[in-house]
């Protein structure tokens, strides 16, 4: 009797399937540029502002947000603890806008979280080539809504 020569079917099935699942995998981390690590900035960011805020209402602690536009980083600290963060993949940010200094787009912005919160709401502006993430945190209930482009609050 001949012997066979070759793949059964079946063993092909099972190779291109942990082909694809292997691709499925690894890809998506390889296109983390762009939009997508804007995006996902912007989350990073909103959900440090939030989490500040549980922290300074929750230990009755003031917290002092720091966003440096010359070495694009934010950190955060309180008198226990800090931490800071440096954006990835050129993204910038490209201003920040709290009604009691206005629009700044150069230098340092300290932003104070009392226990009771911060005094008033903030919306920074990310940027990276043509793109742009808006994050808006409402001082009032500690949540920040992200949104794709340039947005400004306007009171009502």
């Amino acid at each position: 009797m001949k012997a066979k020569e070759g793949f059964t079917l079946v063993e092909l099935i099972i190779v291109i399937f942990i082909i694809s699942l292997t691709t499925a995998l690894v890809m998506p981390r390889l296109w983390d540029t762009g939009e997508r690590a804007l995006k996902s900035e912007a989350k990073k960011i909103s959900s440090t502002l939030m989490y500040i805020y549980d922290e300074a209402a929750g230990k009755k602690r003031p917290y002092a947000v720091k966003i440096d536009f010359n070495a694009d980083s934010f950190s955060y600290a309180s008198e226990k603890e800090s931490r800071s963060f440096k954006m990835k993949d050129n993204i910038k940010f490209k201003d920040v806008i709290i009604p009691s200094l206005g629009e700044v787009s150069i230098g340092e912005v300290i932003y104070q979280f009392g226990p009771m919160g911060p005094e008033e709401p903030i919306t920074l502006h990310l940027m990276k080539d043509d793109n742009e993430y808006t994050v808006m945190f409402n001082h009032i209930n500690g949540r920040a809504k992200i949104r794709e482009g340039h947005f400004v609050e306007t009171k009502s």
